[in-house]
């Protein structure tokens, strides 16, 4: 086959992530990127495991290798479009190898990949692209969504952050495309398409060329015209781990074909949606939506990993994914969610002598936070600019907060007011939404203007009580990052004037 070449190759080697990752083989650029000599990854024939995947030379029984008409994996295998390529290769039957002597690893990785297996499978199939590529993040990050490369590639695709950006995934501050389970499932597929065209159709070099880079196997492609040898993907010499990329999802879609060949349990994942994508246009604390949507903190970062702090990203719009069972009720309550209850900024205009560092501890904000909501590229700023800064969520909630509260006091009543919810009585007198229902024996939510709830003690009276010095430069922010608390515990616990000053003892009640 001939091509021209009109992408440009740029090269990353990938790592092990977190101790997690299946294998790591990133995603390349384009044309419109920096390019970059090629240097094979380090010498890696066979996959390697995630830390907690374990071989096990133990039989599997039969029982385990059924896989329902009605999963996922048979809607998978009945998409393949890639297998009449996979006949009689060694590099397969290597990797096939590799996963006959490690039969657990679906078993141990399925779980992590249940929550998103069916979104990039319906989208394959939209497409019509080959369902293969459902495994491909399998290879890619263990469908780890947290995964990083030390060549700073990160999600389950493996994008690094120029290709990322190149695919319009957003990457800042506050939110990294990359991580995003639908975004980045959307900017893969369509690399994997434009590789494709790129070499008339064929999906085995469109996925070298994901591997290695489009200019990489372009390359190749042309070496061998001018031996007179052939050009499919199998004829051509490339990267050490891109001889073996390829080979390593072909056998892996063997594997899913036939568990019962290889000894590999497949874990029986329903196919049906798991999530669910629901609209925001304003900032939410990740907390407060865990809270409306009824699920923990932690399934909600899940689903959400994009999202590096607390609360989602201003200025875009964006979604949060939640699980389908409870999209109806996460979008009825944030209809009836009062404004106090969202997130907020406020104009802050710079005055003579203001210097980022100041403003920063003055509103109890990081620089970082700063100059990435202002899109400030430096430290640079000048008197009479207006910079928008987070407003503090006791004020950006309208809620009058005590300035001190005893973290030893018992059992008091509150009585409710308009505006208020669980969550925000909770956060003022710093105790859990869980143990004010639990005191008040409250089955759900609903709270009405006047009724009286009683209020558990103070979260920190079960903790340790500690004295800190503030020191030059600290804010709020900092210190409860140093201590891995609430900044409004912080408030609530001390009785604090408009700065910090050094030499300020500030009381901490510590996990």
């Amino acid at each position: 086959m001939t091509t021209t070449p009109h992408f440009a190759r740029a090269r990353w080697r990938l790592g092990a992530s977190l101790g997690l990752m299946f294998f790591l083989a990133g995603c390349q650029t384009t044309s419109k990127l920096p390019t970059e000599p090629i240097t094979p990854h380090a010498e890696r024939v066979l996959p390697v495991l995630p830390a907690d995947v374990k071989a096990s030379p133990e039989p599997v029984a039969a029982y385990e290798l059924t896989v329902p008409d009605d999963s996922i994996w048979a809607r998978i295998r009945s998409g393949y479009q890639l297998q009449e390529q996979a006949q009689n290769q060694a590099r397969i039957q290597q990797q096939l190898h590799f996963y006959a002597r490690h039969p657990r690893y679906f078993e141990q990785t399925a779980p992590r990949a249940e929550r998103y297996l069916h979104y990039v499978v319906e989208q394959l199939e939209e497409r019509q692209m080959p369902k293969e590529f459902a495994l491909l993040p399998f290879i890619e990050s263990a469908y780890n969504p947290q995964a990083n490369s030390h060549a700073q590639a990160a999600g389950i695709w493996q994008f690094i952050p120029s290709t990322g950006r190149h695919f319009e995934l957003h990457q800042d501050w506050w939110y990294d495309g990359r991580r995003d389970i639908t975004a980045s499932t959307q900017a893969a597929l369509d690399y994997l398409s434009q590789l494709s065209e790129r070499f008339e159709g064929d999906w085995l070099l469109a996925l070298a060329a994901y591997n290695c880079g489009g200019g990489c196997v372009s390359r190749a492609i042309t070496r061998n015209e001018q031996q007179g040898l052939p050009t499919d993907y199998w004829s051509l010499r490339l990267p050490r781990e891109t001889m073996h990329y390829v080979p390593k999802l072909l056998a892996m879609a063997q594997v899913v074909e036939q568990p019962e060949r290889f000894g590999t349990p497949l874990p029986d994942l329903p196919d049906a949606p798991y999530f669910a994508a629901i609209d925001l246009n304003r900032q939410l604390d990740l907390h407060k939506a865990a809270e409306l949507a009824e699920i923990s903190p932690n399934e909600l970062r899940q689903l959400n990993p994009a999202y590096h702090q607390r609360i989602t990203a201003p200025r875009r719009e964006y979604q949060l994914l939640v699980p389908v069972d409870k999209a109806e009720s996460f979008s009825a309550a944030l209809e009836a969610l009062p404004d106090s209850a969202w997130v907020d900024y406020q104009p802050y205009q710079v005055r003579r002598g203001d210097n980022l560092s100041t403003i920063a501890q003055r509103h109890s904000v990081s620089i970082t936070a700063i100059r990435d909501i202002n899109n400030l590229r430096g430290n640079l700023i000048r008197a009479g600019q207006t910079l928008m800064l987070p407003k503090p969520l006791e004020t950006a909630q309208g809620n009058n907060v005590p300035q001190q509260a005893s973290a030893q006091s018992s059992t008091s009543s509150y009585t409710v007011r308009s505006g208020d919810s669980l969550w925000t009585i909770a956060r003022q007198h710093g105790i859990s939404v869980a143990s004010l229902k639990q005191t008040n024996n409250l089955s759900s939510n609903a709270l009405q203007i006047g009724q009286q709830l009683r209020l558990p003690g103070s979260t920190a009276s079960n903790q340790q009580q500690t004295t800190y010095t503030v020191r030059s430069g600290d804010s709020l922010y900092s210190i409860a990052r140093r201590f891995k608390i609430e900044i409004d515990h912080i408030r609530n616990w001390n009785t604090l004037g408009r700065h910090l000053q050094p030499g300020q003892q500030l009381t901490l009640y510590l996990p």
